[in-house]
């Protein structure tokens, strides 16, 4: 008998091997029809798998995470069937899943074209309806090899000659199709229904630039059509959004092929900067921290001190002068602990709080550069706490309070929390890692937060709190860090005097709030649609005149306005005023100033609000008032 333990808790008996299909069966006919796979014993497998002994079995259906997992990797598979029925002569590669999707490799000798992609969608649809069986056979190595080769997929027959000769390799066919994967897949066509090409791409074999270009088709792929056009309509949003579009329109920053991966800021886009900036040099003010600036380049030797030259090579700028090597900081904490230890410190000034809007610069692939996102050359609200063991705990948790405000001021209210642990490469011994996880865990509970432990994912020199935001599409935008390290300091020999006379190192937080600044106001700008709100918008308030004899007037305004501190644009051109508000308006200004004879004879404006809204007539005193309590509550 064959003994099945369910996720209830239930067990079921069987008189001999029974596949997963045949255990759904057994519980429902609705759950023998949704299947889509099973977990046997944790490990994912087809509704085929043959279960030999006793062991704990749950049924994947689309409305588990795995059972979309299921359903995008097949459709990458449906996709490459598709393609190998419309155009024979392409050879098939590698086809992943990826986040709301999955991609398929091809070579093929022209470029798929934009009505290419619609025939292969059809095709897939009209497969997918055939609702074909999905079977898998196994092969000894050698032999899968000689059958690719047969085939003429000699990408295919390259991958598997990779794999060690001792091993056999399985094989999944749909109709007319068979090709190489681990599995597991759908147990046919017909469950794969919601599903959409995106877009076609290069990619290099095996990502190497010397080898072939080849085509890489995305595609999207969901378990119900809402979840479908929801992913749609949040694409065509995000579109809408992009931060490299908006920069462009609102006239705010730019990049070149100058200077790849580097901002030009205009001076809107820097008047943004300039105001982030000031808000978190008021969050050090307020925290403790004081403000300090490091050197952009520093000797190898301190690199190989701290780990970084073993660990963080490739990514680093590195440059000679004299016979000595020297690399672009890619971040700022070897600097601070230079600082710590140039003088000698009691425990009674720790904590001792070190902070730098410190520009670092990282050797980022040219092909993961995005806008101002993902650059080479950023700065940090960085900052340190040089603490004692019983201090982490409490610095801890207050900078995450003090976090959790920041992002609310920034419009941010959504945010997700994890722990990443030791990572297999890293320096430091396990007592000391076990402190560090211990410590980051802690602070969160007393935060009264809920959060993930990602395995593996910490620094080498520590773990680390990552603090997630999601913005108004519900995208998650890794922000924040909180770092403990215990290793740090002690490489580059920093000490304080303790309480009883001796010497100790310092444990070193590491925290960044808003993290890149380039990065966080692209998030910005893709959060509110580049519509800022007052506080940051780049110009508070546009002044319009409709006729020329309003323009001393208008004047007055403007330069009352400015000396408030508001940053405000005059448009004195000689155009029609309902251009003039069209214009504004589409640059996102948060209040426009009109101004005809009667509101110069009254002393008065017109005040529009962003979004088209007539807030009506008023005096400059009580518009004023009306701005300094949006800027002062964050809108």
């Amino acid at each position: 008998m064959i003994q099945i333990t369910l996720p209830d808790g239930s067990n079921r008996e069987y008189p001999g091997p029974v596949t997963v299909a045949e255990v759904a069966a057994s519980i429902g006919t609705g759950l023998a029809k949704a299947a889509l796979g099973g977990k046997v014993d944790g490990k994912l497998v087809d509704t085929s798998h043959r279960i030999e002994n006793n062991a704990k079995v749950a049924i994947v259906t689309a409305k588990d995470a795995e059972g979309l997992e299921l359903i995008r990797h097949s459709t990458a598979h449906l996709l490459a069937y598709a393609v190998k029925e419309l155009f024979p002569d392409a050879q098939v590669t590698i086809g992943p899943v990826i986040e709301n999707g999955f991609y398929y490799d091809f070579s093929y000798k022209r470029p798929f074209t934009p009505e290419d992609l619609q025939a292969i969608e059809k095709r897939m649809a009209e497969l997918a309806a055939k609702d074909e069986p999905v079977t898998r056979r196994v092969l000894p190595r050698d032999e899968a090899v000689a059958y690719f080769k047969g085939l003429g997929e000699h990408y295919k027959a390259e991958i598997i000659g990779s794999i060690p000769q001792d091993q056999e390799v399985s094989l999944y066919r749909e109709g007319g199709f068979e090709d190489l994967c681990r599995g597991p897949h759908v147990p046919s066509t017909g469950k794969l229904k919601f599903f959409k090409l995106m877009k076609v791409a290069g990619a290099y074999w095996r990502g190497d630039s010397k080898n072939e270009m080849l085509q890489r088709v995305y595609g999207t792929a969901w378990a119900t059509k809402e979840e479908l056009q929801n992913h749609l309509h949040v694409l065509e949003e995000a579109e809408k959004r992009d931060h490299r579009k908006l920069g462009r329109e609102l006239d705010l920053f730019h990049v070149d092929d100058v200077a790849p991966g580097v901002v030009f800021w205009h001076p809107k886009g820097w008047a943004v900067w300039q105001v982030v900036e000031q808000y978190m040099r008021q969050v050090y003010k307020d925290t403790g921290y004081q403000e300090v600036k490091g050197p952009q380049i520093l000797d190898k030797s301190l690199w190989e001190k701290t780990g970084h030259w073993q660990n963080y090579r490739e990514n680093m700028f590195v440059t000679e002068s004299e016979k000595r090597d020297y690399a672009l900081k890619p971040m700022n904490c070897p600097g601070h602990v230079l600082i710590f230890k140039s003088k000698l410190h009691s425990y009674r000034d720790l904590p001792l709080r070190y902070g730098e809007f410190g520009q670092c610069h990282r050797n980022e692939p040219s092909g993961a550069l995005h806008g101002i996102m993902r650059v080479r050359g950023f700065t940090q609200d960085d900052g340190h706490a040089f603490v004692t063991e019983d201090q982490i705990l409490d610095e801890c948790v207050a900078y995450t309070t003090k976090l959790q405000q920041v992002y609310k001021d920034f419009g941010f209210t959504d945010i997700l929390y994890k722990v990443a642990t030791r990572p297999e490469n890293r320096v430091g011994s396990d007592e000391l890692w076990d402190k560090a996880e211990h410590a980051v865990m802690e602070a969160l509970r007393r935060s009264g937060v809920d959060f993930v432990v990602s395995p593996g994912d910490g620094a080498f020199y520590g773990p680390k709190i990552e603090y997630t935001l999601k913005d108004a599409l519900g995208r998650q935008w890794q922000c924040g860090t909180m770092q403990v390290d215990f290793n740090t300091a002690e490489r580059l020999g920093a000490e304080y005097v303790t309480e009883t006379s001796g010497r100790a190192h310092p444990v070193m937080l590491h925290r960044a709030i808003v993290g890149s600044l380039e990065r966080f106001i692209g998030m910005l700008i893709e959060h509110h649609a580049g519509a800022l709100p007052a506080w940051l918008a780049p110009v508070q308030v546009s002044v319009l005149n409709i006729t020329d004899a309003q323009q001393d007037y208008a004047r007055e305004v403007a330069k009352s306005l400015q000396n408030q501190g508001l940053r405000v644009t005059l448009d004195l051109r000689n155009e029609k005023i309902t251009y003039k508000i069209r214009e504004h308006s589409l640059q996102k200004v948060p209040f426009l100033l009109v101004m005809g004879e009667k509101e110069k004879a009254a002393g008065t404006v017109a005040v529009r609000a962003r979004g088209n809204q007539d807030l009506g007539v008023m005096s400059l005193e009580a518009f004023s008032q009306k701005i300094a309590s949006d800027i002062a509550g964050k809108f």
